[in-house]
């Protein structure tokens, strides 16, 4: 409501000015530059949670569990802020650079974005044999893995292409399973298409898929090349990648530096993800400085309070999606990933997005509240001891909570997707071409 109320306002207050458009950053812009002081301004901070914020960084003080003097720490409701403390000043974030990958990521192309390799035959198919090659045409899936090669082996095998008497050809940016050479990942191609040729791993995985799942015995006698283009082709099936909102939970989940590296190559290039994070959040650009998409190193900068707005921004990105912000973070009790791994304690229906370097744990994202409603927090800690971090740094939010009071997590971040079972392998994403 707050949001609607200040976007309408300052809308309006825009338009006696003389200024015909305006866009949601423009407002944020305006919120933490100049004005709407009593929403977002930290002096307005409730005083007995000043205390808390003091008591919970005194305490890692007092247990010698710091190695540097920067805290940082933001924490609204609404768009109202709580608690600052360090909040402006740019802090190695570890993986909570994700978040800034993730919105970049989706200003580019949208939730439902799906990445496309074409894939196209050179000769003529005779009883099941391509006399030619055949031809991959990558465009940049980031997530292109076993379970892919699989299904579209399956569909190779229904034109039907049993053998293929020529190459396998690699033609633009194809990956695979993290494999950026285009030669490895082809002749990882090459074997996931080929039951008869699959390791303890393909086949490992392969048990995991859904029951009956055919297994794609597509030989190719030729060799795995890589070409800038191949004339006199014929497209025979598109593949289309999982949706990015389901990429983008699989990267926050895991917290996979590999799929946010390449996220963040096909964006251009961590300065290009600053810059879209930094225009979609409303914050100064000074408070978001990257050196890579995955948040690898201390050089990548981002101060609490981008990191919050950034979490803001990509709910306010979903609003006229089906998702939710869940639908792209780990969610407390609901995904495993870091969060089990990590045997976090975080209040139940909490949305987040965890950060490791070996001196910093970060921890942001958003919990329900009876008393405060959504009440968004970002909190980096430069400390070695992860595990005693951790433990004080979920001691600390479910205080908050018992302050505020649990509620029931309200629609706006209940998941829809499960990070443990995406569409992975769905034969459906291969569309066969007309004429074949």
């Amino acid at each position: 409501m707050w949001e609607l109320f200040s976007y309408g306002f300052i809308h309006l207050w825009l338009e006696m000015a003389g200024i015909q458009t305006i866009g949601q950053n423009t407002v944020t812009i305006l919120k933490w530059q100049a004005g709407l002081p009593e929403l977002v301004s930290p002096e307005n901070s409730d005083e007995i949670l000043t205390l808390k914020v003091d008591e919970y960084l005194e305490g890692l003080k007092t247990k010698g569990l710091l190695t540097a003097n920067t805290q940082g720490i933001w924490i609204q409701s609404e768009l109202r802020s709580l608690n600052s403390h360090e909040g402006t000043t740019p802090i190695p974030g570890a993986s909570l650079t994700k978040i800034a990958t993730s919105l970049a990521a989706l200003e580019t192309w949208g939730p439902q974005h799906q990445f496309e390799t074409l894939i196209s035959i050179t000769g003529p198919i005779t009883n099941g044999i391509l006399q030619g090659d055949l031809v991959i045409n990558g465009g940049s899936d980031p997530y292109f893995v076993w379970e892919e090669a699989i299904a579209l082996g399956n569909a190779i095998q229904k034109l039907p292409i049993n053998q293929v008497r020529g190459n396998l050809v690699i033609v633009g940016d194809f990956w695979m399973n993290n494999q950026y050479d285009r030669l490895v990942a082809g002749k990882l191609l090459q074997e996931g298409i080929n039951s008869a040729t699959w390791s303890r791993n393909v086949r490992s995985i392969y048990n995991q898929m859904p029951r009956g799942t055919p297994m794609p015995k597509v030989a190719i006698t030729g060799s795995v090349i890589s070409q800038k283009s191949v004339s006199k082709k014929k497209p025979i099936i598109r593949h289309k990648s999982l949706r990015l909102v389901h990429i983008l939970k699989k990267m926050n989940v895991e917290s996979n530096n590999n799929l946010a590296e390449t996220l963040a190559k096909n964006l251009g290039g961590a300065k290009v993800v600053q810059q879209k994070a930094a225009w979609s959040a409303g914050v100064p650009k000074a408070e978001i400085k990257l050196v890579n998409g995955s948040g690898l190193g201390i050089e990548n900068k981002i101060s609490p309070r981008a990191v919050t707005a950034m979490f803001i921004a990509i709910q306010r990105c979903l609003q006229t999606s089906q998702w939710v912000i869940s639908d792209l973070f780990p969610v407390s009790n609901y995904d495993t990933g870091t969060l089990t791994d990590q045997s976090r304690n975080i209040p139940r229906g909490a949305v987040v997005k965890t950060g490791t370097l070996n001196d910093v744990v970060a921890l942001a994202g958003v919990f329900p509240t009876r008393d405060k409603g959504l009440v968004w927090f970002t909190t980096i800690n430069r400390s070695p001891y992860w595990e005693e971090i951790r433990a004080e740094q979920d001691k600390f939010l479910q205080q908050l909570v018992g302050r505020w009071g649990a509620r029931t997590p309200p629609r706006a971040i209940i998941p829809k997707i499960n990070g443990d079972r995406l569409d992975l392998g769905n034969t459906q994403r291969n569309h066969f071409l007309s004429g074949n």
